[in-house]
């Protein structure tokens, strides 16, 4: 009886110090499995912030780039007293110049001697004042630097409010010798705002430094500006070493806070980007995780095996659940990181378009006056970069899917083959193309244009997969979708379109961030990162999904799911007639409140033989149409001032002038789709004279088949 009572007592004491030791040894080996996760976690989130960060650096020193170049342009073969003379215009030109963008302070041009000639941030400089002892004159002087990068500092102009660092550019005479430096202020603080919206994981870090330590902006915020990492600090140490990035914890020598860092150089600029967490901020994290697990594995602590048992079944329970949390949450602010792209693209198009509108309008006036070759060059340059700009806006429109489309009914069984030519001559004579077309009708109703792109950008990216050559095969086939994952939830008759190479493949952890935009496996120079974003924007803006599927050394495919269409294929258009002389075509009224754009749009119209009256407002101009008459046309951006945008005064100008042939135009706007809802043309910006000329002969067309009087007259008369 007793020997069998020890047993007894024996086997429950070894089971309770089971339930005790065995726990413990789990917790002990979670802790450190998931001490080690978070701090792989954190390190990916603030390699991701360094991207960011770095995109936006690279676009603001670019942008000083181009700004240095213009300001050269101004001044060329300007002596100090022409520039002294003529300081009035040059400072309204600088102020232009600043006004535009909001990361720059001032612009400050500085003659051999140090003395200031003219400045955006005052109209008369002061007199005695000497910028000779500045870092950014100095390092200019015996050689040039190419843009030199100054620390943080406050201004000695008594105009100029809030610190800046400068970036400077070397003046020189026609004999290669030191004649002044055009230094162009930077606001730390553009960078700053930009760090704190991006800053919302608690003990977020970020700065740009220059290489001896200097900060040019910091989040969180330094009270004192001139403090600088020193050099037995391990950022200054990686540097002495010739590194350029890498990933650290320690101490900062700044406020002594332990951190964990990742920094990378800007190419081309002596200064870097810096991203961290303070370590405080990941033990919290882990600690509050690992206290959860804790409180959740307590009660297993207390009861025997079998409680034990169904308890590790909770927490395996537990543990699915948290995953499946964290997909969600992933795709949550993944979700809510494309729609804040969205939002910024669209913020940003009508203003970048309206810029880009007017740099090719004086483009187009400015080949009427030139004749140097030379010169022409320039414009062609000049040209082909407003393409390229325009090019990059409609890429990200599509991503965020708010491009403006035209959608008509095309066959890709007869489309496909004929797309075959135009890639052949884009792709490499080593590259075989298969088009396989399906016998059954595949109808889908897409923008044409947009469908080209997309396919361009998914043919270039097979030949850059496949550098030795290779196939790529086209195939497009009718499908029924019945809502699987693959296809995003799909449901419904649709067009797989499918888009395959034998190239290189692509790795299995980067495939889940192709279609992300500025995301791309090239280097440096040879890609945007938009051309997949653009593949993706305009499948979902169509209705349908991209998918993508790939294997390292065998190839990738990608497939476009495209709504299938029932309607007939639209006819092809007919050919845009040439005009002769420019004739009297008529009175128009541009109403457009950038007056740089009101230029360019007049000359366009003086070109086809138009007079034009503005008006800045909607109000305005329905005033000058009740007061006036001999109006032929209304030409109205949508997106307008006074609180009536462009498409309201349309309907304005329909409902009570129906005799007047309405055209609208737009950088970018929401009401796009609207307003072409209603019947109304809409002309999209930047454009040029011969996409005015076709909006307006489809406007009067438009116009004549409704009846308006005069309108085949003046449709003539435009073309």
């Amino acid at each position: 009886m007793s020997s069998a009572r020890d047993t007894a007592v024996r086997l429950l004491l070894l089971m309770m110090i089971a339930s005790v030791v065995l726990p413990a040894m789990l917790f002990v080996y979670a802790s450190w499995v998931s001490y080690r996760e978070i701090h792989a976690v954190a390190d990916e989130r603030i390699l991701r912030s360094l991207d960011v960060m770095q995109e936006q650096a690279l676009k603001v020193f670019q942008t000083v780039d181009r700004t240095f170049a213009e300001v050269n342009e101004i001044v060329r073969g300007m002596s100090d007293e022409d520039i002294r003379a003529d300081a009035p215009r040059l400072h309204e030109r600088l102020v232009n110049i600043v006004a535009t963008m909001p990361q720059l302070h001032a612009i400050l041009l500085v003659g051999r001697e140090g003395r200031p000639l003219v400045a955006s941030s005052v109209r008369v400089l002061p007199a005695g004042i000497n910028f000779s002892d500045r870092d950014y004159f100095r390092a200019q002087v015996d050689a040039n630097l190419g843009t030199y990068v100054s620390d943080a500092r406050s201004p000695r102009l008594p105009s100029i409010g809030g610190d800046f660092f400068d970036l400077s550019r070397r003046l020189e005479s026609p004999d290669g010798s030191f004649n002044g430096v055009v230094s162009v202020a930077v606001r730390p603080k553009y960078f700053e705002d930009f760090y704190t919206l991006i800053g919302q994981t608690k003990g977020s870090f970020f700065a740009l430094v220059r290489f001896d330590g200097a900060y040019l902006a910091r989040y969180p915020l330094l009270t004192d500006r001139t403090r600088r990492l020193s050099a037995a600090s391990t950022f200054r140490r990686n540097l002495a070493r010739g590194v350029e990035h890498g990933l650290y914890t320690a101490n900062s020598d700044i406020d002594g806070i332990s951190r964990r860092f990742a920094f990378r150089k800007l190419p081309g600029y002596p200064v870097y980007a810096l991203a961290g967490v303070t370590s405080a901020a990941l033990r919290a994290e882990w600690i509050s995780g690992m206290l959860t697990q804790f409180m959740v594995g307590l009660p297993a602590v207390a009861l025997v095996l079998g409680v034990l048992w169904i308890a590790l079944r909770r927490t395996r329970r537990l543990y699915d659940e948290a995953d499946r949390r964290e997909v969600a949450e992933g795709a949550l602010r993944q979700a809510q990181r494309l729609e804040a792209i969205g939002q910024l693209t669209g913020g940003v198009a009508h203003d970048f378009n309206n810029l880009l509108m007017i740099v090719s309008g004086s483009v187009h006036r400015l080949r009427r006056h030139l004749a140097d070759e030379k010169q022409l060059q320039l414009l062609d340059a000049i040209g082909n970069a407003t393409q390229r700009g325009e090019s990059l806006t409609r890429q990200l429109l599509a991503f965020s899917r708010r491009q403006m489309l035209q959608p008509t009914v095309i066959d890709l069984s007869d489309r496909l083959p004929e797309l075959k030519d135009m890639l052949s001559r884009s792709l490499r004579g080593d590259i075989e193309i298969r088009v396989i077309a399906s016998k059954h009708p595949c109808r889908i109703k897409v923008d044409a244009s947009e469908l080209e792109l997309a396919l361009l950008n998914l043919a270039f990216n097979a030949r850059d997969a496949m550098p030795s050559g290779g196939t790529l095969t086209i195939a497009a086939k009718p499908i029924l979708l019945r809502g699987k994952s693959g296809e995003e939830g799909l449901s419904g008759e649709f067009v797989a379109v499918r888009v395959a190479d034998n190239g290189q493949g692509i790795p299995a952890d980067v495939l889940p961030r192709v279609f992300e935009p500025f995301f791309t496996t090239k280097e440096v120079g040879k890609g945007t990162g938009l051309g997949l974003s653009q593949v993706y924007g305009f499948a979902r803006q169509s209705g349908g999904a991209a998918t993508i599927t790939s294997t390292v050394r065998k190839g990738t495919a990608i497939t476009l799911f495209l709504p299938r269409s029932f309607e007939a294929t639209a006819q092809p258009r007919e050919p845009a007639t040439t005009a002769g002389a420019p004739s009297p075509a008529g009175t128009v009224l541009l109403v457009e409140d950038n007056p740089d754009v009101v230029d360019v749009a007049n000359a366009y119209f003086a070109d086809l033989g138009y007079r034009v009256k503005v008006a800045t407002s909607a109000q305005t101009s329905l005033d000058l149409l009740e007061r006036e008459s001999g109006v032929d046309l209304v030409f109205s951006d949508i997106l307008m001032p006074g609180g009536m945008n462009g498409l309201e005064l349309a309907r304005q100008v329909r409902a009570r002038f129906p005799q007047i042939v309405v055209l609208l135009t737009t950088g970018y706007s929401s009401s796009v789709d609207e307003a072409m809802r209603q019947g109304f043309e809409v002309l999209q910006k930047p454009y040029d004279l011969a996409a005015l000329k076709r909006a307006l002969q489809s406007a009067f067309k438009a116009a004549e088949r409704s009846g308006a009087p005069a309108a085949a007259q003046l449709r003539r008369a435009a073309g």
